[in-house]
């Protein structure tokens, strides 16, 4: 299995330099552009840098990636462009954009979760693969073949990750009609979260928000409700990651498996992971959104998950009212930090390597 990491720009080399070192699991690296929405935020908002450093940052960033030989996936994932989503020089700028990182970097593929830059892309770059984002929830034969005119390539839904049946389906149609499957390996998002949308158009939409006087912050619906003990067993029944030692199972489904990397504040860790399809330390922090804090001061280890459970998970037939599997394997791995190290840590950061 190959993965898609994407780039996030480090105060240190950590990050770049293990996408190098991993070079040959890598099937590609995508990064957004400049002020473009994009399924996460934009880098240079933590005040850190200038638009211009974190731009030029990027481009050094970039080029050695390319240059050693790793291809690049350009996003216009952001769920909403407001009154430029249909607009002739919105259009214009996308074009210009792709053009100019084209000449320059080894560009393969563009996602999107926008039909209209789907079609623009293929009427102008037909070089360029189309992928459709994550983030239209694509998980039928169906929803495929409304867009397969518009799109070469498709992400799973994330709540299709555990459904064997569906994979097998959907794989094969896309074989026959020429398209391309993939899976995002490490969500951390609820399985059919009803604020989901809501929450991407307000991160397409972060830059305004950010200026104005806001009376709430919104971290997700998620945070709070998984401040209920009651329900926290729905960080392994009701959220579709697949764990590094599990990826083995889906090899001859998908050629490349997604990896979200661009938010975390250890990504060479999740990569690295991955890649060696082993890890010891907190299962939680390997996905986006991490939710190890909400158990703090416990935590679930990945490296106590019985064998099977990848496997069973894969073929679940959903029946949850009457099936206990995923509660005993939330109780088994539960685990609850030594005091010397609880004490003043960063709940986020526990992670063993």
């Amino acid at each position: 299995m190959q993965f898609m990491a994407g780039y996030q720009m480090r105060p240190t080399r950590d990050f770049l330099e293990e996408i190098l070192r991993q070079k040959e699991h890598l099937y590609e690296v995508y990064f957004s552009w400049g002020n473009f929405a994009s399924g996460r935020g934009t880098m240079y908002q933590n005040g850190e840098m200038t638009e211009w450093e974190a731009q030029t940052q990027q481009a050094e960033d970039l080029k050695i990636i390319s240059d050693a030989g790793i291809p690049l996936n350009l996003l216009f994932n952001g769920n909403c462009y407001g009154k430029d989503s249909q607009s002739r020089a919105f259009f214009l700028k996308v074009g210009r954009t792709v053009e100019s990182l084209a000449g320059k970097y080894q560009i393969h593929s563009v996602t999107t979760a926008s039909p209209l830059i789907a079609k623009f892309i293929r009427n102008n770059f037909p070089e360029l693969k189309v992928r459709a984002s994550v983030n239209m929830g694509i998980g039928t034969q169906q929803g495929m073949d409304c867009l397969a005119e518009y799109f070469d390539e498709f992400y799973l839904q994330r709540e299709q990750n555990r459904n064997l049946e569906v994979i097998e389906e959907l794989r094969d149609w896309c074989h026959e009609n020429g398209k391309g499957l993939f899976a995002l390996a490490n969500s951390g998002c609820m399985n059919y979260c009803p604020a989901h949308t809501f929450h991407d158009n307000l991160v397409s939409h972060e830059a305004e928000i950010a200026a104005m006087d806001n009376a709430y912050d919104f971290p997700g619906i998620c945070r709070e409700y998984l401040t209920k003990p009651e329900k926290r067993v729905s960080l392994i029944r009701d959220v579709g990651f697949i764990r590094p030692e599990d990826v083995s199972l889906y090899e001859g489904l998908f050629p490349a498996m997604k990896l979200a990397t661009r938010v975390t504040s250890h990504p060479a860790q999740i990569l690295r992971a991955y890649c060696m399809e082993k890890y010891s330390g907190s299962v939680l922090g390997l996905l986006e959104p991490d939710h190890t804090g909400v158990l703090y001061p416990e935590l679930l280890e990945n490296g106590q998950f019985p064998k099977d459970f990848g496997e069973t998970v894969l073929h679940c037939r959903k029946n949850c009212g009457s099936c206990g599997y995923c509660s005993e394997v939330y109780e088994n791995i539960r685990v609850r930090l030594p005091e010397e190290i609880s004490l003043g840590m960063e709940t986020t950061e526990y992670m063993k390597g």
